[in-house]
């Protein structure tokens, strides 16, 4: 099964492909457990293609196509996301400052403490 044939089908016929998949896997897998088939080339076969209906399931729920609608959708959330960013990072970055100010002061004044303690000895 080829992805531009699943890509060309509706969602509720995708389900009920994945759906006819698995149940053809599980019967496989039974025969295959009793002894009465090897056939691993099926089994391989039949999982890639419910992988690949997964996929494309998946993608629809997302918005994301292979026509690259979906993806200039998602360039453009994530520029706007981006500029959004900066106006919230500034104040997180002056807080960040603040503490490895305190820091080093805090540093500094044990710093002294210690030699004061080692003169008084």
């Amino acid at each position: 099964m080829e992805a531009e044939k699943i890509r060309n089908t509706t969602d509720a016929e995708l389900k009920h492909q994945e759906r006819e998949l698995n149940d053809q896997l599980f019967k496989l897998k039974f025969q295959m457990n009793m002894g009465q088939t090897e056939s691993l080339k099926k089994i391989r076969g039949l999982r890639k293609d419910i992988a690949r209906v997964k996929t494309i399931l998946r993608e629809r729920e997302l918005g994301i196509g292979r026509n690259g609608a979906g993806q200039k959708k998602a360039a453009e959330q994530k520029t706007a996301e981006a500029k959004a960013a900066p106006a919230i990072a500034a104040p997180a970055k002056k807080a960040a400052g603040k503490a490895t100010k305190a820091k080093g002061t805090a540093s500094k004044s044990r710093a002294t403490a210690s030699k004061t303690r080692s003169e008084k000895k």
